[in-house]
């Protein structure tokens, strides 16, 4: 370690500045992370608007009037505090000021805007911010058609309940909305659950005595329609009329509920006033006062047009995001219920006393072990193979080795084995090397980390009775699951591995045989040109050029290996972003099979569109579960937020324990499978989504090597490892992660 300093080019120390911090967050973290905050912030502001954030729903009882001026109590429905010494104004005769609470509305707001446009009248909309935020359009409107616009805070809380700094945040954010919508601030404002003067009490005249004090005139109402009771159109035309040619203030509502009703009452309510000479008009117009509008410019009118176009995208976004949301859980269900009932079918098929492929398979056939640096664990899948009870030859391909692999297998020198060195050239390469060393038509690929049962080959090899099947996907099981992350892949190699592939079998589109267990008709891989270095997934790569060709794939769950899944965060980071990045290889280079006719159409508009959506875009939306779940939790409704969660859960937990059953595995598992859910998940999504910056970027990857153990044995046997390395112990396992 040369920490704190670095090495210069002469091979000297060179120490790092003095208050320069070396941290980089790595890109692969850097860009999940942005856009997960994005989402955040997003859903955090769709919530601000839609009052499920910082909204206060309480409602005071009335209280005592001592404090209350009697002069204002009596007075007019304006109450003008401004100057410290309350006064009030009321509406001249034959005047109407029709006033519409809690909009804008999307579809009651603009019939309410229709009627009045009919009848020529004009009046007050008191629109709260969270509305005029996310329908600006309506804002624009109303000013454009002459009406005049009032505060009715954002959020709409009972004031009487709030502290001066929220309501100072109240009317700052109700006239940021405004500024946005239409680029005007206003002087009028109606408090929200407000009524008439005299119902003015101890708790809210206090908060109309500040808000004049901000520059506001408090406009309440002189007859209350009360359409919010929806009580017919008859009662509503009757309480807003005034009595005797008075002029009034009218209390409507265009939002918070169904309208019908209102819209109907202008009907009738607009051409009977004007009828007896009263004329519909704005709150400073019958007041004969300046205009209550203030164009905004400057700062100002672009914080606002900011806040409104943030408003804007994250409604979009957010909602294109629900309902992919949406379609995804339901494809995610639908597919759940697929595979349990194929994998059924396919489990009843194959279990069957008198089921069989052909005639059965007894002639010899070659195993292939291409090995990089497997010293650890070389021996132990060697000598699981030499106790096969299926005749075979095993063909080690050393890909050039440091560690001494082939000089562990010659020493070794057990019958029936060789070893084919080469220089290092990766999987694909070693792999068509010992294809071309096989002596026989049926060749078995296995890898240098993976222990063979004795009767895994003879049972994967048992399909090639059927002349039509070209490959055999075998059973691999994770060997190293005592750890939490190894039992998080014990549980997605037998559910998301194992039960998928008895759903594509039935289907007739296995995307791939895993590189642990899988075997070969040799005439079929020299058909589609052996095993390509195209990709970085030489299994699915080649698994889907057979499809092409016209090969059956099918899946043998006897044939049992056991492989050492990776052991740490890194490990596992390393494995699954060539998985998933070669995987968007070998869909990409197999598109066409799509437009395609005969075998490869069949799997292309089959296969690789199961394969495109639950490999590559499903998963990148993984997250989005658990940022709604916290999201619901916090500020949603969250008993519904937990039942549909845990749905989703016990939907996963019986597909698990299915394939558990299937696979005759202990459920005892699957204890982790609710934190696996909310962990295991996210660590794929990162991986997923630096797949996808890879392969847009261009970028390309290397076969990477893990660090291996060697403590993983078939159930039974003896691993037969020697412990490598100056000063081992007889028999110790290093077990450490490899980081």
């Amino acid at each position: 370690m040369n920490s704190p300093a670095t090495r210069g080019r002469n091979g000297r120390s060179r120490r790092a500045p003095r208050g320069r911090s070396r941290f980089r967050l790595p890109m692969r973290y850097l860009l999940p992370t942005t856009f997960l905050v994005a989402l955040l912030a997003m859903l955090m502001l769709r919530g601000y608007v839609h009052s499920e954030i910082l909204a206060d729903h309480r409602v005071r009882d009335a209280d005592y009037n001592t404090r209350v001026p009697k002069d204002v109590r009596s007075g007019g429905p304006v109450i003008d505090a401004r100057s410290g010494d309350a006064k009030t104004l009321r509406i001249p005769d034959r005047r109407i000021v029709l006033t519409f609470d809690d909009g804008p509305d999307p579809v009651w707001t603009p019939k309410v805007l229709d009627k009045l446009k009919e009848y020529d009248a004009h009046g007050v909309f008191f629109v709260t911010g969270n509305m005029a935020a996310r329908y600006p359009d309506l804002v624009e409107r109303m000013v454009a058609e002459g009406h005049e616009i009032g505060l009715h805070t954002f959020n709409h809380p009972d004031l009487s309940y709030q502290s001066t700094g929220r309501i100072d945040w109240e009317l700052s954010q109700n006239q940021l909305a405004l500024a946005g919508a239409a680029g005007i601030r206003t002087s009028l404002f109606r408090p929200p659950y407000s009524s008439f003067s005299y119902a003015m009490d101890n708790k809210s005249w206090p908060v109309t005595e500040y808000i004049g004090s901000r520059g506001y005139l408090t406009v309440v109402n002189d007859t209350d329609s009360e359409d919010w009771k929806r009580p017919g159109v008859r009662a509503i035309v009757e309480r807003a009329t005034p009595k005797d040619g008075k002029g009034a203030i009218i209390l409507m509502h265009d939002s918070g509920g169904d309208r019908s009703q209102t819209v109907a009452a202008l009907d009738t309510l607009l051409p009977d006033l004007a009828q007896r000479g009263y004329t519909f008009t704005r709150l400073t117009t019958a007041l004969d006062a300046p205009s209550a509008h203030t164009p905004v410019t400057g700062s100002a009118l672009w914080k606002g047009k900011a806040f409104v176009s943030a408003v804007a995208v994250s409604e979009r976004i957010t909602g294109v995001l629900v309902v992919g949301l949406a379609v995804i859980g339901v494809l995610v269900l639908a597919r759940f219920g697929l595979m349990l009932l194929l994998s059924f079918l396919h489990a009843r098929k194959v279990r069957r006393r008198n089921f069989g492929w052909g005639p059965p398979v007894t002639r010899p056939v070659s195993v292939l072990v291409p090995a990089y640096n497997e010293s650890a664990c070389i021996e132990a899948t060697v000598r699981s193979l030499a106790a096969s009870e299926h005749p075979i030859e095993i063909i080690v391909i050393d890909d050039g080795s440091t560690d001494g692999t082939a000089d562990l297998v010659e020493a070794m020198r057990l019958p029936r084995v060789r070893v084919v060195r080469q220089r290092n050239a990766g999987k694909p390469a070693a792999l068509n090397n010992g294809i071309r060393h096989a002596r026989y038509d049926i060749v078995v690929m296995m890898d240098g980390d993976t222990v063979f049962e004795p009767a895994t080959v003879r049972e994967l090899v048992q399909p090639f009775g059927d002349p039509r099947v070209g490959a055999v996907a075998g059973n691999a099981k994770v060997g190293n699951r005592d750890s939490l992350i190894g039992a998080w892949q014990h549980i997605e190699y037998v559910m998301g591995f194992n039960l998928d592939r008895r759903m594509y079998d039935v289907l007739g589109c296995m995307p791939t045989i895993p590189g642990a267990v899988g075997a070969f008709r040799r005439e079929a891989l020299d058909r589609v040109g052996g095993m390509s270095e195209d990709t970085l997934a030489e299994d699915t790569d080649v698994t889907m050029a057979l499809h092409r060709d016209g090969w059956r794939v099918v899946y043998a769950e006897n044939a049992r290996a056991w492989t050492e899944a990776p052991e740490s965060v890194q490990q596992l980071w390393s494995q699954r972003y060539r998985w998933s990045y070669g995987t968007m290889q070998a869909i990409w280079k197999h598109r066409r099979a799509v437009i395609e006719r005969g075998p490869s159409g069949r799997f292309g508009r089959v296969g690789l569109p199961f394969v495109s959506l639950f490999m590559v875009v499903a998963p990148l939306l993984a997250p989005l579960i658990d940022v709604f779940l916290l999201y619901g939790l916090v500020f949603g409704p969250t008993g519904r937020t937990v039942a549909a969660w845990f749905g989703v859960l016990v939907v996963q937990a019986v597909c698990a324990a299915y394939a558990f059953r299937l696979d005759k595995e202990r459920m005892t598992h699957l204890i982790s499978l609710p934190l696996q859910q909310i962990l295991y998940r996210q660590l794929m999504y990162v991986v997923l989504l630096q797949s996808w910056i890879t392969a847009l970027t261009g970028g390309r990857l290397r076969w990477q090597k893990l660090r291996r153990t060697g403590a993983v044995e078939a159930p039974g046997g003896s691993s037969g490892r020697r412990p490598q390395g100056p000063g081992a112990a007889a028999g110790a396992v290093d077990r450490r992660p490899y980081v």
